[in-house]
């Protein structure tokens, strides 16, 4: 309901049961990594489940607006009414990633790759350790997991090379 339909594809384990979903025409979550190829867009599943909880539905079309509010950098208040632009808390322009919702560490790693994005693999995971030697290795995956399920990057080449979906 709030984009056009998208191809989703799932690799699985041929050594592990499979297991089949009964999905057609009920809600599923899908977490996964946009791709991009030749114009046509895709999703890697990493996980796809069934929602039997219809909240989830309504906390995801929340969110959706939550996004595009951050986005078109409009604050409301409860009554629908636009405030002002979000980060003006005061003097000076918003902190690093106040308007995409990110932490420190997750703007360090998201500029990094961005730097780096106009190469054709994009940024290799060890050359990113090398960049952000100040940070914890279990810090940086971290945030590479949060910035790939967000939409902030996607993989190129493997699962270890990134390119920011902005640049």
């Amino acid at each position: 309901m709030t984009g056009p339909p998208l191809v989703v594809k799932q690799w699985v384990n041929t050594e592990e049961p499979l297991k089949t979903l009964q999905c057609q025409g009920k809600y599923v979550k899908v977490i996964g990594s946009l791709r991009n190829f030749n114009g046509q867009r895709s999703m890697l599943a990493m996980d796809v489940r069934l929602i039997t909880d219809l909240n989830e539905i309504t906390s995801h079309m929340m969110e959706v607006v939550r996004a595009h509010m951050q986005l078109s950098r409009k604050t409301l208040d409860v009554n629908m009414n636009v405030l002002a632009a979000a980060g003006t808390r005061g003097a000076g322009p918003p902190e690093p990633g106040f308007l995409r919702g990110l932490s420190a560490v997750q703007e360090q790693v998201l500029e990094a790759i961005r730097r780096r994005s106009y190469w054709d693999q994009g940024l290799g995971l060890d050359e990113l350790r090398a960049e952000l030697s100040y940070l914890r290795i279990a810090d940086i995956r971290t945030s590479l997991a949060f910035l790939l399920n967000e939409g902030h990057v996607f993989s190129t080449i493997d699962e270890h090379h990134f390119k920011a979906a902005e640049y």
